[in-house]
Protein backbone atom coordinates (compact mmCIF):
# COMPACT_ATOMS: atom_id res chain seq x y z
CA UNK A 1 0.00 0.00 0.00
CA UNK A 2 1.64 3.16 -1.06
CA UNK A 3 -0.14 5.15 2.21
CA UNK A 4 1.98 2.70 4.34
CA UNK A 5 5.21 3.55 2.36
CA UNK A 6 4.49 7.40 2.61
CA UNK A 7 3.90 6.93 6.10
CA UNK A 8 6.88 5.31 6.40
CA UNK A 9 8.85 7.25 4.88
CA UNK A 10 6.96 10.57 6.87
CA UNK A 11 8.11 8.45 10.08
CA UNK A 12 11.91 8.45 9.11
CA UNK A 13 12.23 11.98 8.07
CA UNK A 14 10.21 12.68 11.57
CA UNK A 15 13.49 10.58 12.81
CA UNK A 16 15.90 12.58 10.96
CA UNK A 17 14.76 15.57 12.51
CA UNK A 18 14.99 14.57 15.67
CA UNK A 19 18.39 14.01 15.10
CA UNK A 20 18.72 17.74 16.12
CA UNK A 21 17.46 16.84 19.42
CA UNK A 22 19.63 14.08 20.47
CA UNK A 23 22.58 16.67 19.26
CA UNK A 24 21.04 19.21 21.76
CA UNK A 25 20.46 16.47 24.51
CA UNK A 26 24.61 16.26 24.25
CA UNK A 27 25.62 19.59 23.63
CA UNK A 28 23.62 22.18 25.27
CA UNK A 29 21.47 19.39 27.81
CA UNK A 30 20.09 22.40 29.63
CA UNK A 31 18.13 23.13 26.84
CA UNK A 32 16.34 20.21 27.31
CA UNK A 33 15.69 20.99 30.69
CA UNK A 34 14.69 25.02 30.52
CA UNK A 35 11.84 23.44 28.39
CA UNK A 36 10.27 20.66 31.01
CA UNK A 37 12.32 17.46 30.26
CA UNK A 38 12.99 15.30 32.95
CA UNK A 39 14.39 12.47 31.59
CA UNK A 40 16.21 13.54 28.62
CA UNK A 41 16.99 9.90 27.72
CA UNK A 42 13.69 9.70 26.42
CA UNK A 43 14.47 11.89 23.37
CA UNK A 44 16.97 8.60 21.63
CA UNK A 45 13.76 6.52 22.64
CA UNK A 46 11.58 8.86 20.25
CA UNK A 47 14.07 9.27 17.98
CA UNK A 48 14.89 5.50 17.55
CA UNK A 49 11.52 4.01 17.54
CA UNK A 50 10.36 6.81 14.68
CA UNK A 51 13.49 4.50 12.42
CA UNK A 52 11.99 1.20 13.66
CA UNK A 53 8.55 2.21 13.29
CA UNK A 54 9.04 3.91 10.05
CA UNK A 55 11.10 0.68 8.43
CA UNK A 56 8.37 -1.11 9.59
CA UNK A 57 5.64 0.91 7.48
CA UNK A 58 7.55 0.70 4.48
CA UNK A 59 8.24 -3.43 5.05
CA UNK A 60 4.62 -3.82 5.60
CA UNK A 61 4.07 -1.51 2.76
CA UNK A 62 6.20 -2.87 0.10
CA UNK A 63 5.16 -6.48 1.57
CA UNK A 64 1.95 -6.58 1.22
CA UNK A 65 0.93 -3.65 -1.73
CA UNK A 66 -3.16 -4.65 -1.05
CA UNK A 67 -3.32 -4.90 2.56
CA UNK A 68 -6.85 -4.18 4.07
CA UNK A 69 -7.53 -0.70 5.03
CA UNK A 70 -8.40 -1.28 8.52
CA UNK A 71 -5.00 -3.55 9.18
CA UNK A 72 -2.81 -0.44 7.60
CA UNK A 73 -5.26 2.15 9.52
CA UNK A 74 -4.18 0.23 12.46
CA UNK A 75 -0.83 -0.15 11.85
CA UNK A 76 -0.59 3.45 11.20
CA UNK A 77 -1.88 4.60 13.91
CA UNK A 78 0.54 2.19 16.03
CA UNK A 79 3.45 3.45 14.50
CA UNK A 80 3.01 6.63 15.08
CA UNK A 81 1.58 6.57 18.38
CA UNK A 82 4.41 4.25 20.03
CA UNK A 83 7.26 6.45 19.31
CA UNK A 84 4.80 9.22 20.72
CA UNK A 85 4.47 7.36 23.95
CA UNK A 86 7.76 8.07 24.83
CA UNK A 87 7.00 12.11 24.79
CA UNK A 88 5.11 12.25 28.40
CA UNK A 89 7.66 10.94 30.07
CA UNK A 90 10.06 13.07 28.94
CA UNK A 91 8.62 15.76 30.80
CA UNK A 92 6.87 13.69 33.69
CA UNK A 93 8.57 10.51 35.80
CA UNK A 94 4.91 9.82 36.59
CA UNK A 95 2.86 10.03 33.77
CA UNK A 96 3.08 6.19 33.49
CA UNK A 97 0.84 5.43 36.45
CA UNK A 98 -2.18 7.69 35.20
CA UNK A 99 -4.85 5.71 33.63
CA UNK A 100 -5.12 7.98 30.52
CA UNK A 101 -1.25 7.10 29.37
CA UNK A 102 -1.79 3.19 30.42
CA UNK A 103 -4.57 2.92 28.63
CA UNK A 104 -3.16 4.58 25.62
CA UNK A 105 -0.18 2.58 25.68
CA UNK A 106 -2.30 -0.80 25.89
CA UNK A 107 -4.62 0.69 22.97
CA UNK A 108 -1.14 1.39 20.65
CA UNK A 109 0.74 -1.57 21.65
CA UNK A 110 -2.65 -3.42 20.73
CA UNK A 111 -2.95 -1.69 17.76
CA UNK A 112 0.34 -2.73 16.40
CA UNK A 113 0.14 -6.49 17.57
CA UNK A 114 -2.82 -7.04 15.79
CA UNK A 115 -2.31 -5.55 12.47
CA UNK A 116 1.38 -7.08 12.55
CA UNK A 117 -0.39 -10.80 13.20
CA UNK A 118 -2.70 -9.56 10.27
CA UNK A 119 -0.25 -8.70 8.14
CA UNK A 120 1.81 -11.99 8.77
CA UNK A 121 -1.40 -14.35 8.03
CA UNK A 122 -1.90 -12.23 4.78
CA UNK A 123 1.70 -12.59 3.82
CA UNK A 124 2.82 -11.59 0.76
CA UNK A 125 0.19 -11.43 -2.29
Amino acid sequence: MDLLIQVGLIELAIAALLGWAMVIREEKPAWLTRIGIVAPHRVRQVHLDYVMMGLISIAVGLAIPDIPDLAAGLLIFGTFMNPLLFVPPAFSKEVDQKLWYRSLSVFSFLTMSVALVWAAIIGPG
